[in-house]
């Protein structure tokens, strides 16, 4: 006789994680100028230590959109004016090598997947190819301690896309409490995976 499979743990309606892993109290608020979309493989949608969660709950303006190769039509309407959008990713020969700056950058592109499946993700969605580059300059130490990067310099989602951001709208100071948060998050994350409780909160 076949045992009943395990019944799955309730999850957040809000953040998707399970309850005792839910994140919405690091969210914050933050209102972007510059639009964000965020292209998000599938493999990332529930990962534990992903970051593009919490940023699409704290933008005002972005979207996440699960998926590796997207319908042409429904991902040009998404991104809209591709004069004045662009991708936050490093030149790779795919696509044409520029480095996107304002005042005409009104949309950011950002895929959210490991190196190797983000490059997929670039070749099998030809309209990514062709949109001008953001390569982040001096980048600041990585804040992402709980998940090793292809380089050490790699920024997670969410640190990258509140640089490109503050850049792109000249007031980097503006997400600091964005990154705060994050690092609040990553504490905590740090904590599960060492098998310790979340910290009380403190009483006054």
């Amino acid at each position: 006789m076949s045992s009943a499979p395990a019944p799955s743990r309730p999850r957040c309606p809000r953040c998707e994680r399970p309850l005792s892993a839910c994140v919405c109290h690091w969210t914050r608020p933050t209102d972007n100028q510059v639009s964000v979309l965020i292209l998000q493989h599938p493999q990332e949608r529930h990962h534990a230590k992903n970051s593009a969660g919490l940023l699409t709950l704290s933008l005002a303006r972005c979207r996440r959109e699960v998926g590796e190769v997207f319908d042409p039509v429904q991902l040009s309407e998404w991104i809209g004016p591709t004069r004045s959008a662009a991708l936050l990713y490093p030149n790779t020969g795919l696509g044409p090598e520029t480095d996107a700056r304002p005042p005409q950058i009104r949309k950011l592109v950002i895929i959210d997947a490991t190196w190797r499946k983000s490059l997929r993700m670039l070749a099998g969605n030809p309209l990514l190819q062709s949109l001008p580059r953001l390569a982040l300059q001096d980048t600041p130490a990585p804040r992402y301690r709980i998940r090793r990067a292809r380089q050490p310099h790699q920024l997670s989602t969410l640190e990258a896309c509140c640089q490109a951001l503050g850049e792109l709208e000249d007031r980097p100071a503006h997400y600091e409490a964005l990154l705060a948060a994050f690092d609040g998050f990553v504490a905590e994350q740090a904590r599960w995976m060492a098998g310790l409780p979340p910290p009380q909160p403190s009483i006054s």
